[in-house]
């Protein structure tokens, strides 16, 4: 079921599927009456050792990574991506760069899980394998998401955006009519449902363990896609998500851009879910448009108060890992893999490394 981007598009799709840092750069004394403030950027490596991001990040002094555990960037076969092997070999892989993998995102397959289908109990146990193993080398924050077989989705790769840039755009009018998949019509019910049966059975665990898990929300956030519903795509939703199981494990990954799209106001979705502590992790990005026709931009350029989401995650104190996200693709970058230009990520991390020392200037 699962597809690469690169994928979708060879088929002929409209859409793809998908450290502890230096303190003069992450931390911030915390004002009167408000928590210690240790925000940890990272940046993104979901395509293996991408060594040339690793020297631009260190050179930036951004000593966090975020990736899924890939056994192949360790080196090793027939080893699956919940076990210790896999999970230990990936840390060493990062510590050996002088990073520290600080959040895995990109989980083992959960599609069964979320469908509530035959073998849902199997990958659910696997995931909570996973978690134990973490525990282990010390990795406690998962971001993961409720979008089976269709999952990150865009109808464009390489919209050209300010100056030129390439950016990733979605159009709903282009997927609205597509056939259904081989599970046809999956209601929000059984989404909830299986949402529920789930958490009931990994939050305990992740309670044992203390492992953070920060759900991202659908992206696109629009009803359905294929028939299949898109459950969290709105605030109010993730409202339900942590009273469904009332847990300090049981929290959220803000990401701005979705949340954006979706047409929330960012600075208040940060105060809601920050003063409940429930903001495990952050995609820091932006948007145009609205949930059925937006594009994606530069950080300076998007319909977010981007300053004013930044002074708010201090004014609540939000502690965490923090990354750029979807970035254009720049010139002189190739745009083999879309939203993750890494001189387009040199801008955004600038750019938010400027903002974090705005506020924490104004916040003293």
């Amino acid at each position: 079921m699962k597809k690469s981007r690169r994928d979708f598009l060879r088929h002929g799709a409209s859409f793809a599927a998908l450290s502890t840092l230096a303190s003069n750069n992450a931390t911030a004394a915390a004002p009167p009456g408000v928590k210690d403030i240790n925000i940890e950027l990272c940046l993104a490596y979901f395509y293996g050792l991408e060594e040339r991001k690793i020297a631009l990040s260190k050179q930036m002094g951004i000593l966090g990574a975020v990736s899924p555990s890939s056994p192949g960037m360790a080196g090793l076969n027939n080893v699956y991506p919940w076990e210790y092997e896999a999970l230990v070999g990936v840390k060493e892989v990062f510590a050996k760069r002088g990073l520290q993998w600080k959040v895995l995102e990109g989980t083992p397959p959960l599609d069964k899980a979320k469908l509530g289908v035959q073998g849902k109990d199997e990958q659910i146990d696997n995931f909570i394998t996973l978690m134990k193993n973490m525990k282990r080398i010390g990795l406690d924050t998962i971001c993961y998401n409720w979008m089976p077989v269709i999952s990150w989705a865009r109808t464009d790769f390489a919209k050209v955006g300010r100056g030129g840039a390439l950016v990733t755009a979605f159009n709903y009018d282009k997927v609205k009519d597509l056939e259904l998949t081989e599970y046809g019509e999956v209601t929000e019910d059984m989404m909830w449902k299986n949402m529920e049966y789930f958490l009931k059975a990994v939050v305990p665990e992740a309670e044992k363990n203390e492992i953070k898990l920060a759900l991202h929300p659908d992206d696109p956030p629009v009803p359905k896609i294929r028939g299949i519903a898109r459950i969290m795509r709105t605030a109010d939703a993730f409202k339900k998500l942590i009273e469904m199981y009332p847990s300090d494990y049981n929290g959220l990954t803000l990401c701005q851009g979705t949340f954006a799209t979706m047409g929330e106001d960012i600075p208040t979705v940060i105060k809601y879910f920050g003063k409940r502590n429930k903001i495990f992790f952050v995609h820091f990005r932006d948007i145009k448009g609205d949930k059925w026709n937006f594009e994606e931009t530069f950080h300076d350029e998007g319909k977010t108060d981007m300053y004013q989401a930044m002074k708010t995650y201090f004014e609540v104190g939000f502690s965490g890992p923090m990354r750029e996200d979807h970035v254009p693709t720049v010139a002189g970058d190739s745009n083999e893999h879309p939203g993750y230009s890494e001189y387009g990520t040199l801008f955004a991390m600038g750019y938010i490394k400027g903002l974090m020392e705005a506020a924490r200037k104004e916040m003293k």
